[in-house]
């Protein structure tokens, strides 16, 4: 694959497959991300993490997998993470624009709020409440991935691949357990 990174945003050439995953609130006891989370996240052109590291020691972890690590803060993130990430970032990969947030609101009315705070971008990453969905409408996607590490009322544990060719992004949910 033609990966191609520059400064700011992030800018890939197509085919381009993002590793998401978000909430996986490490480290806590034993708990760790799955090896079948890490492979992917070492296989993939990009990282994103949709907020919840909880501790600067996971965003260090991520970034020695190799790809490029794309994350927002989360809620519960450390200070020195709530300083150092921002609440949102907009990923460029393929000629498509991928917004990511930890919190995207209640879930009533989701995918028109995120379409109108996002209106340059065709797809949108969210965390959060630990639940996957996917829902898309009029090109334009709005994707959680879910937990890899705390599944919490969601049946599995999950994360998502995201493949984008020529301005088309396409999410795949991956159960881990």
């Amino acid at each position: 694959m033609a990966r191609e990174l520059s400064a700011g945003a992030g800018r890939y050439r197509a085919p381009v497959r993002l590793a998401i995953i978000s909430d996986t609130h490490l480290p806590r006891g034993s708990r760790a991300l799955p090896p079948a989370c890490v492979e992917r996240l070492r296989d993939a052109d990009a990282i994103v993490h949709a907020g919840d590291l909880i501790e600067p020691s996971v965003l260090a972890h991520l970034e020695t997998l190799g790809p490029p690590v794309h994350a927002v803060r989360g809620n519960v993130d450390s200070a020195e993470l709530q300083a150092r990430l921002p609440l949102t970032r907009i990923v460029e990969a393929a000629g498509a624009r991928i917004a990511i947030v930890h919190d995207a609101g209640p879930a009533d009315r989701r995918l028109a709020r995120l379409r109108a705070r996002f209106p340059n971008a065709g797809a949108v990453v969210f965390g959060h409440s630990h639940l996957p969905l996917l829902e898309e409408r009029g090109g334009f996607a709005i994707f959680n991935p879910g937990s890899p590490t705390e599944r919490r009322r969601a049946p599995h544990h999950t994360m998502g691949i995201a493949t984008v060719d020529h301005a088309r992004v396409t999410f795949e949910l991956l159960e881990l357990d």
